[in-house]
């Protein structure tokens, strides 16, 4: 498989803004689901992650998988060092963390056995939310092993895995199945992914009117019961899906591209949460279930919108604090993998501000 994802080193910034909608997305599917859930009722957001759930996991593993083609030729331990190893520090580590705040749930007062028996299981079923870190590096290996296998049937095989309606109840399985062709095709054609948005930059007005149509599409699908059991919505219908993930994502490289150009406050914010994107992932989680859990208790905010809003709002803000504060300090492992835990030392000379690294979620 050719390397078509060879850029100059440097950030992107559409590619930030991208990441930053995704991360957001992401975190309110979790945050909004959860109150929904905890309040017994619906609110305003969830029509917004209903609307997102055809492209939100694709777009995020497209731009996962823009950057990979530049490591793909290396050389194995090089290439384990930022794809596997970088991964699998952030995915134990967090495992490690989000499981002892759970420690009374997950060991039912059998102790710590229970506990170590819980640890050993998440190496082969992904936990929680991190289950993303995990099958990045899976993805990764599963590229680098079959670069050679031309890109067509590659593809194609890809594509009739997520059409298949494959559920093993292993996770990796399902989800490798369900997603890897959107990580593929993000590395296949990253040059025309690029292009894209250029294209998007360039020609504001038709960029707009395509974006217009397909937010049309994606809307009557995603809300359109289907009438086939199994299959909540016509959005989630096999082929359907496939070709609304994959318009999706692009459609989110364009709004990205678009947002860009304008500038403002809206695509700074966006650009800075897609820039800590992984930051954000591995540590939403314990914020938002804290928020919740407050606002559950205290009943401030009875309305299950405004109250995912608030949720959403504090499960995105509270990582990028926290990276800030420890930024400087021996804590920073939390978000910067020390050098004890490469394989291969780190370059001499470090890489340019703000150059994309594996580790973005």
């Amino acid at each position: 498989m050719s390397d078509p994802s060879a850029r100059p080193s440097g950030r992107l910034a559409w590619v930030d803004v991208a990441k930053g909608i995704c991360i957001i997305l992401v975190v309110m599917m979790h945050s909004t689901l959860g109150v929904g859930e905890a309040m017994g009722g619906e609110g305003f957001l969830h029509a917004v992650v209903a609307f997102a759930k055809p492209f939100r996991i694709p777009d995020f593993f497209l731009l996962s998988g823009l950057f990979v083609g530049r490591v793909l030729d290396r050389e194995w331990r090089l290439f384990a060092d930022r794809r596997v190893v970088h991964f699998a520090y952030f995915y134990l580590l967090w495992t490690l963390i989000q499981s002892a705040v759970k420690y009374g749930p997950i060991t039912d007062g059998a102790g710590p056995g229970a506990f170590a028996l819980h640890l050993a299981h998440a190496l082969v079923e992904p936990y929680s939310t991190l289950w993303f870190i995990y099958l990045l590096a899976v993805f990764s290996v599963v590229t680098k092993l079959l670069r050679r296998v031309p890109w067509p049937l590659l593809l194609g095989a890809a594509a009739v895995l997520e059409i298949l309606p494959i559920e093993t109840g292993w996770l990796v399985i399902d989800e490798f199945c369900e997603r890897y062709v959107y990580f593929l095709g993000g590395a296949l054609f990253a040059e025309r992914i690029f292009a894209l948005a250029d294209g998007a930059r360039r020609r504001a007005a038709p960029a707009l009117a395509g974006l217009s149509a397909w937010a049309l599409v994606d809307g009557v699908l995603a809300f359109t019961p289907s009438p086939l059991p199994g299959f909540p919505t016509l959005a989630s219908l096999p082929g359907v899906s496939l070709l609304l993930g994959a318009a999706g994502a692009l459609a989110i490289v364009a709004s990205a591209a678009l947002l860009t150009r304008a500038g403002g406050p809206v695509t700074a914010a966006l650009r800075h949460c897609g820039e800590r994107s992984i930051v954000i992932y591995l540590a939403f989680f314990l914020p938002m279930a804290a928020t919740r859990i407050a606002l559950l208790k205290t009943g401030a905010i009875p309305d299950v919108g405004v109250a995912s809003l608030g949720v959403t709002v504090v499960a995105v803000a509270v990582p990028l604090v926290i990276e800030r504060l420890v930024r400087d300090t021996p804590a920073r492992f939390l978000f910067v993998r020390p050098k004890a835990f490469h394989i291969v030392p780190e370059r001499a000379r470090p890489a340019p501000a703000g150059v994309h690294e594996p580790a973005s979620a």
